[in-house]
């Protein structure tokens, strides 16, 4: 699915066809633009050649509520859909729309509904229509930004750890899918804000015309493909989590070679801190410097605690930029890019971290359970900390020893253990509680479990085990370029 060669539409959509595993049901996200409109005539076509094979078609289209038009556009694709007999349905975004960032903010809400729409019809994967001119677009982009190889745009994305996306067209040009429409004499609509000038993709995408398709090394898949399988060795073993809140990485895993440190240690950053991102290039950089140089030491970078000591690397959450998060009952929401928080009680909850709630907290320290290391990895041996049928109250530790193992740094066990999530219930608004029976706190990667890369699912499968959360949903494909994944 990589971009090595130009492909036809036709080529591309039967190419694809063959690394599903049967049975799938395609769910195709179509805006009636000539890519979408495209890819959905190019798999009919694909599969009318194949009558026996258990793929199947419907299809979703995603009104953004942005103009005027996009009603009238969306019923358009509705009756296209019904006359070549595919399943459709119509997701409005009726959300208020943000005064900056909508772009951002409209992607988000598509792949949401897009999700919520295959789940209604049966579906197990996504297709989009990103094109190799798309790719293109993208690579300048981030080259504009970053100095870093970049993959540009991933052929398989997990999305929000329901349902992987595909992207059948990545080795197509926008010409040629052009020209397989009208060579069908089938129409397609034309969105005027592909001409609007204050998207910086229209105006790399002027800047562009006529450079032509980009070679093969602007794709650096392979390479981190790779580095994705060499950094999951790498934290099997290396990496440890000896209490809650915090990791080890073992002091000889930071002799690794510097693109798999960089990578492991970026990713792992981005958990810890519950960041959406590796840290850039410039802060990897002075992470690297600092835990490569062997002298003992902080430093704190992407809301991480780097604390580097004889015997290894560890790493926290910085108690800085904690905020609390109210829940009401009958939601969810994520808090600190960490947890998932649902609240099945009747009344609000509020999370917030632990040593926020020192000056809440008014039992005394002797009526509070004292949870030791071994005690603190019993709790979070899974994903979910639900504890049905307890309150668990949490309070300061009472003394040095009492707060970490005979091998483990006090100060760097309390530095994790002070940034953990506790919950404010209403019916006892004095303690802050570290479980209840009707709020559970779900472990959260804001790196990995809204968007997922097929690129970096090796070391998101290994990370996840590591922390002991459930695996990923495994794509629904056989080989992806000759090789499993």
């Amino acid at each position: 699915m990589s971009a090595q060669t130009v492909l036809s539409p036709e080529t591309a959509a039967r190419r694809f066809c063959r690394l599903l595993a049967s049975p799938t049901r395609i769910l195709i996200a179509i805006s009636g633009g000539s890519d979408s409109t495209g890819l959905l005539l190019a798999l009919l076509e694909a599969l009318k050649a194949e009558p026996n094979s258990d793929i199947s078609l419907c299809a979703a289209t995603i009104d953004h509520d942005l103009r005027a038009e996009s009603a009238d556009e969306a019923r358009h694709v509705a009756a296209l859909c019904r006359s070549l007999g595919i399943s459709h349905v119509i997701r409005v975004w009726r959300d208020p729309k943000p005064k900056t960032g909508v772009m951002v903010a409209a992607r988000e809400a598509r792949y949401e509904l897009l999700a919520d729409a295959a789940a209604e019809l049966g579906a197990n994967l996504i297709v989009t229509a990103h094109t190799l001119d798309d790719q293109r677009e993208t690579q300048a982009m981030r080259g504009a930004r970053s100095r870093s190889p970049s993959t540009g745009i991933a052929d398989a994305v997990l999305f929000d750890r329901r349902v992987w996306v595909a992207r059948p067209f990545l080795s197509c040009l926008r010409a040629d899918i052009r020209a397989f429409l009208s060579a069908r004499a089938m129409p397609w609509l034309d969105d005027p804000s592909n001409e609007d000038v204050k998207y910086e993709r229209v105006r790399t995408r002027v800047a562009l015309a006529g450079e032509g398709a980009p070679g093969r090394e602007a794709y650096g898949a392979d390479i981190r493909l790779e580095l994705s399988r060499q950094a999951a060795l790498w934290l099997g073993q290396h990496f440890t989590r000896p209490g809650e809140g915090l990791g080890r990485v073992a002091a000889k895993g930071l002799e690794a070679p510097l693109d798999v440190l960089g990578y492991a240690l970026g990713r792992l950053a981005a958990v810890f801190g519950g960041q959406r991102f590796a840290p850039g290039r410039v802060q990897m950089d002075r992470i690297l410097g600092f835990v490569t140089a062997g002298r003992p030491g902080r430093m704190t970078a992407s809301r991480v605690v780097f604390d580097l000591r004889r015997d290894g690397l560890y790493l926290a959450r910085e108690s800085r930029g904690i905020l609390p998060l109210v829940v009401a009952p009958g939601k969810r929401a994520i808090w600190d890019g960490r947890f998932v928080v649902e609240n099945s009680s009747s009344s609000d909850v509020t999370v917030i971290a632990r040593f926020a709630s020192a000056s809440i907290v008014s039992a005394p320290v002797s009526e509070i359970q004292q949870r030791r290391v071994g005690a603190v990895n019993d709790a979070f041996a899974s994903d979910t900390l639900k504890a049905p049928g307890t309150l668990q109250p949490y309070g300061r530790h009472g003394t040095d020893e009492e707060a970490g193992g005979a091998d483990l740094p006090k100060a760097a066990f309390k530095r994790a253990l002070a940034t953990q999530p506790c919950i404010l219930v209403a019916a006892c608004p004095n303690m802050c509680v570290i479980s209840h029976p009707d709020v559970s706190l779900t472990r959260y990667f804001a790196l990995f479990d809204r968007f997922l890369t097929r690129f970096d699912l090796i070391f998101a499968e290994s990370l996840a085990a590591a922390f002991g959360m459930r695996p990923y949903p495994s794509p629904p494909f056989g080989l992806i370029d000759g090789k499993a994944i």
